[in-house]
């Protein structure tokens, strides 16, 4: 799996490493508010980052550590897997930042390099992010990277906002 490399941010595989830092942020109640598994111990986080390297091996993707190069520290992650929506697999951007890099452009900048890679390099043809109706401020990041929303279209699907991005086309779809 190629690394990837932005202004700020480093982005490369998860790894059992990470399993302490990674814990800190998934078990700050403030950065798990709106996630749809809640609060993550170091059981859970261990979990994950185990679930991450298996979409690695079988996928060649997953969710990647954010490394701020500044400071070398992990700061998050962010990536694209697949998961089940609706009963069809669907490639799904998932990302989530320590509370004390809020407001500060990394995720749509870690957004912005991983759709890059999945739709320039992986040649996907959409992406989906699910988010919670209440969370105002993640509602802007998957926008914040393209420039052109061409269309929205609105339909009744679980609690949660899908947005799709189209491939190449730079086109967005909203589906509530």
């Amino acid at each position: 799996m190629r690394y990837l490399e932005t202004h700020r941010l480093r982005l490369r595989p998860l790894s059992l490493n990470d399993l302490s830092a990674l814990t800190s942020i998934l078990g700050d109640p403030e950065v798990m508010k709106y996630s749809m598994r809640g609060v993550f111990d170091e059981v859970a986080t261990r979990q994950f980052i185990e679930w991450c390297c298996t979409c690695y091996a079988a996928h060649g993707m997953g969710p990647m550590a954010l490394v701020e190069k500044d400071t070398n520290l992990l700061i998050g992650f962010c990536g694209v897997s697949p998961e089940e929506i609706g009963g069809v697999e669907e490639i799904m951007l998932g990302y989530r930042l320590a509370a004390r890099y809020w407001n500060q452009g990394f995720a749509p900048e870690a957004v912005k390099a991983v759709l890059d890679q999945a739709f320039n390099e992986k040649s996907l043809p959409s992406v989906v992010a699910l988010i919670e109706p209440e969370h105002t401020a993640r509602k802007r990041s998957p926008r914040k990277q393209d420039s052109i929303i061409s269309r929205f279209r609105n339909i009744t699907a679980a609690r949660c906002e899908c947005i799709v991005r189209r491939g190449n086309s730079g086109a967005l779809v909203k589906e509530t």
